[in-house]
C-alpha cells in the first residue's frame, strides 16, 4: 500500500470553509480525501470522523442507510468546534464497490439483510481496510483523537495504527422507516453501538 499526499485546496460548504486534502492510493488505484478545519497540530485531541464513501447516501440522498446524515452531522459538529477532520475513504459498500453494492441492494430488496447480502455475493460482512489511515494521520501529525462513530471496529483499527482514542462520541442520526432494519442489523450483527 502506497498512500501519498497530492494537494490541498479550500472547500466552501454550508457549514463553513474546510480545507480539502487529496491522497493517492496507488496500491488500490483509488483517491481519498481528508476535510480539515482549524489547526490540527496543537496538542488537544482532534475531533474526527472516519467516513467510508457511500455514493447512494452521501450524494444521491438514499434513505436506505444513515451515511449521508452522518457525514453532514460530522461536518456540522466540526464547524461548531472550529477544528477537526473527516477522513473520506473510497471504500464503497463496506469495501465491496458500487456495482456489488447495487447487487447487494437487489438481494436486500428480496429479503436479505445487509450482512446476508454481502455474504451471498461471496464477501465478508465488512471488507474495509483502515490501515491506509496511518500515512494520513502522520501527514497531519494527529496522535490523539475524539472519534464520532458507532462502530467499535473503527476504534480498534485506530488504536492498532498507534492513535490514542481519547473519546468515542456517539454519532446516531438519520434513522427513518427505510433504514430501520439496516440499522438494527448493524447493531445486532456488526456490533455497532446504536443505543439511542
Amino acid at each position: 500500500m502506497a498512500i501519498s499526499f497530492v494537494e490541498s485546496s479550500k472547500l466552501p460548504t454550508p457549514w463553513g470553509m474546510f480545507e480539502m486534502h487529496g491522497f493517492s492510493d496507488s496500491g488500490a488505484d483509488k483517491e481519498h480525501v481528508v476535510l480539515t478545519m482549524g489547526d490540527l497540530r496543537t496538542p488537544e485531541p482532534v475531533l474526527i470522523r472516519v467516513h467510508s464513501e457511500c455514493l447512494t447516501g452521501d450524494a444521491l440522498f438514499s434513505l436506505r442507510c444513515d451515511c449521508g446524515a452522518q457525514l453532514q452531522a460530522a461536518m456540522h459538529k466540526i464547524a461548531l468546534e472550529g477544528r477537526g477532520a473527516i477522513f473520506y475513504l473510497r471504500q464503497e459498500g463496506r469495501g465491496i464497490g458500487l456495482l456489488n453494492k447495487i447487487r447487494a441492494y437487489h438481494l436486500q430488496d428480496r429479503g436479505a439483510d445487509t450482512v446476508e447480502a454481502n455474504e451471498q455475493l461471496g464477501f465478508g460482512a465488512d471488507m474495509r481496510d483502515y490501515s491506509l489511515l496511518r500515512p494520513m494521520f502522520e501527514h497531519f501529525g494527529i496522535q490523539k483523537v475524539r472519534v464520532m462513530t458507532n462502530n467499535p471496529r473503527k476504534i480498534k483499527a485506530l488504536k492498532e495504527q498507534g492513535v490514542e482514542v481519547v473519546e468515542r462520541i456517539q454519532h446516531v442520526t438519520g434513522r427513518n422507516p427505510h433504514n430501520q432494519h439496516y440499522l438494527d442489523t448493524k447493531r445486532g450483527k456488526l456490533g455497532h453501538l446504536l443505543n439511542e
